[in-house]
């Protein structure tokens, strides 16, 4: 089976754990604070909190901003359901924003529209996350004025984004946001095993995202409520949780750092040689708006099923049959039982479910041969034609 994604583990990478084996930590050492810091001098971001998954990231990232019961936390329903979820833990309530036809992510002119009527109905949101699906970046100057003009904190979920940049500066940077996550799973485009890092330019929002990742305890006798009793001292000061990253997963992704870029033009000329296979197959290829540079995560095709034979499913299912790991990038959220009935999902929203009727993420990872690719274009040809 050719999978959709996977990782690419060096004899560096496996070096780099190995001497965190043989070192005198394997949590709480030198080597997370390094890797914070490598991502976050990538990113151009002033802090860098390194966590044990985006999903966590996520959820700290919702409580420095202060969300809450009674809050509203919006966010696209074509994500996987952790970037719903973080407001969920948080007691807030969730609502949906419909995509953008070309790009699959939210749309900031339905956002507009339904921020307007928000306003109307005193139900505006508090929190946004704007994920950057399949590593291309939403539309982030219209959703920072908006922002700026309806009172709302925004955080993008780059889980599938580093690499990438948006109007010439990295993704991460925060110029357009107020906190910026990033997952590094196994299929993500670099990896510390299990991981995620979310970066900031405020200070008291990693001090905050700090405390959260670690019990709510600190050392820090500035942020205490009396002189420490002496040097073992410590205090919670908030409720926290355990969401620390080790060091072994600190040390995979400082070693994955230095490929990042090479792990990103090697997904843009996998995609650019599917672009040309494809080009006379009744499907739609992704766009690429011409003023972003896209981390490639995933390569998305549309179905065009008016011009072929068989069903989404059937052309899903064969796909697999003939060895081809094709996957689906994702159920819109309020389909979920969880998600289901009045509270979640205000919608209709048509594009995301036009999305989900047509779309399939073909296998692309760096290690990818021009064989493999060949063997699942000449798949789907067959797919799309029986």
């Amino acid at each position: 089976m050719i999978p959709y994604g996977r990782q690419d583990i060096t004899a560096q990478d496996i070096d780099a754990v190995t001497a965190v084996l043989q070192s005198d930590f394997l949590t709480q050492g030198p080597v997370v604070p390094k890797f914070e810091r490598s991502v976050a001098a990538r990113v151009e971001a002033n802090h860098a909190l390194a966590v044990n998954s985006a999903t966590s990231a996520l959820h700290i990232a919702c409580l420095a901003l202060g969300l809450g019961p009674g809050d509203w936390l919006w966010t696209t329903p074509i994500t996987f359901v952790a970037s719903a979820n973080c407001g969920l833990y948080c007691g807030a309530q969730i609502d949906f924003v419909d995509i953008d036809p070309k790009t699959y992510n939210l749309c900031s002119k339905t956002l507009a529209q339904k921020l307007e009527q928000a306003e109307r109905e005193g139900r505006l949101p508090k929190v946004v996350v704007a994920v950057h699906l399949c590593g291309q970046p939403c539309d982030m100057v219209a959703i920072s004025e908006l922002a700026q003009k309806y009172g709302f904190k925004v955080i993008e979920d780059a889980s599938h984004a580093i690499g990438g940049a948006y109007e010439g500066t990295p993704i991460g940077s925060c110029r357009y946001s107020d906190i910026t996550v990033f997952s590094f799973h196994p299929v993500k485009i670099i990896t510390s095993a299990e991981g995620g890092v979310a970066v900031t330019n405020d200070a008291d929002l990693a001090t905050k995202m700090e405390l959260f990742r670690s019990h709510g305890i600190t050392r820090d006798p500035d942020l205490m409520t009396k002189e420490p009793d002496g040097p073992w001292y410590y205090q919670q000061i908030e409720l926290g949780f355990n969401y620390r990253m080790t060091e072994l997963q600190a040390a995979l992704g400082l070693s994955q750092m230095d490929r990042l870029d090479t792990y990103v033009e090697r997904r843009h000329a996998l995609a650019k040689r599917y672009d040309e296979l494809l080009a006379d197959l009744p499907v739609t290829t992704p766009w690429q708006a011409p003023n972003q540079y896209s981390g490639l995560h995933l390569y998305v095709i549309r179905l065009k099923l008016n011009a072929i034979g068989s069903s989404h499913r059937e052309v899903f299912e064969n796909l697999r049959e003939r060895g081809v790991g094709v996957n689906l990038h994702y159920i819109p959220v309020y389909h979920q039982p969880y998600y289901a009935g009045e509270t979640y999902g205000n919608g209709p929203f048509p594009e995301s479910e036009r999305y989900y009727s047509e779309a399939i993420s073909l296998p692309m990872y760096p290690l990818m041969t021009a064989e493999q690719q060949d063997y699942v274009v000449s798949c789907l040809f067959k797919a799309v034609a029986s």
